[in-house]
């Protein structure tokens, strides 16, 4: 039995999600020991500047474990939208709750809105988070070497792209202090690979008002890409996609594993059959994260630990 099934860890005991005809009778006492859970045993530090950039101060909230001083692994999460204001880190909390649940800190992450500056804006706050982390991991029991970035659809991209950027693109220079950024591994879910082949496409408006009409935009749209910077010794890689998606077309995904693949870096795809642009089935999220935890295992950001029983 995977030990992540999402927001099951509750109280030390672990308990298995409902079936959905049983998840309308689920007891009270079930909600009452995950909230007693959350409350008691998790702390949030929220809304820590960690850029200023554009006029505005960007924030990010981290969640941890409640009593725990040793380093831990930290998800990194950036929250999907189009790059469009009206996405906010706030309504991504809930992606917290699964990292909490493996024993990560869990840190959500704002950055710079296309209405704020256009590409490539939001990469460079991306890496300015993790500069920032491993500036303040001791602070905040990071493991500064197992961080895992993650995100959802523009973020699964900018998970993407923080991770596999080298310095010379030149996208850290507004990022203060010199700490090298390290990510243990990539976990993007039906983001972006090449915005080149997305960029002129009308049907694909977040690609078009995130890069803007820029004279220069097919050059902005490679220097964005996570396929322009393939190469060996890329952080391992997993990538969430739904062979039906509309919005972000699956061959991204096929494309991204495939390379990484070609180029000799730990990679892998979970494909959703059927599936859109996320909200994806509850059965197909447990899969999700059963392979992402087995990912995590197999490539060494996660301790195996003893099988665990099922309590009820």
């Amino acid at each position: 039995m995977p030990r992540v099934l999402v927001l099951a860890l509750m109280s030390g005991a672990l308990f298995v999600l409902p079936s959905p005809a049983a998840l309308a009778q689920r007891p009270a006492d079930d909600a009452a020991a995950f909230a007693g859970f959350l409350a008691t045993g998790t702390q949030v530090s929220p809304n820590l500047t960690y850029l200023t950039a554009s006029g505005v101060d960007l924030k990010l909230d981290i969640y941890r474990p409640r009593g725990i001083a040793a380093p831990l692994p930290t998800a990194v999460f950036f929250h999907g939208g189009g790059y469009r204001a009206a996405s906010v880190k706030e309504a991504s909390v809930l992606n917290m709750l699964p990292w909490l649940q493996m024993g990560f800190n869990a840190v959500n992450v704002e950055y710079r809105s296309s209405g704020v500056a256009l590409a490539p804006a939001a990469v460079e706050d991306a890496r300015c988070a993790l500069r920032w982390l491993a500036q303040n991991a001791k602070q905040y029991n990071i493991d500064a070497n197992r961080l895992v970035i993650t995100g959802q659809s523009a973020g699964g991209h900018l998970a993407s792209i923080a991770g596999m950027i080298p310095e010379s693109a030149g996208l850290d220079r507004r990022c203060p202090g010199r700490e090298p950024i390290k990510v243990a591994a990539i976990v993007s879910w039906y983001g972006v690979f090449d915005y080149t082949k997305l960029v002129d496409d009308p049907a694909r408006d977040y690609a078009v008002s995130w890069i803007g009409p820029q004279p220069n935009r097919m050059d902005v749209a490679r220097l964005v890409s996570s396929a322009t910077y393939v190469r060996p010794g890329l952080p391992p890689t997993i990538h969430i996609h739904g062979d039906a998606d509309p919005t972000v077309p699956y061959e991204q995904g096929v494309s991204e594993i495939e390379a990484l693949k070609k180029a000799g870096v730990a990679a892998e795809l979970f494909t959703v059959p059927g599936g859109g642009h996320g909200n994806f089935p509850r059965e197909q999220m447990l899969r999700a994260w059963a392979a992402i935890e087995a990912f995590l295992t197999k490539n060494g950001v996660i301790k195996p630990v003893p099988a665990q029983t099922a309590q009820r």
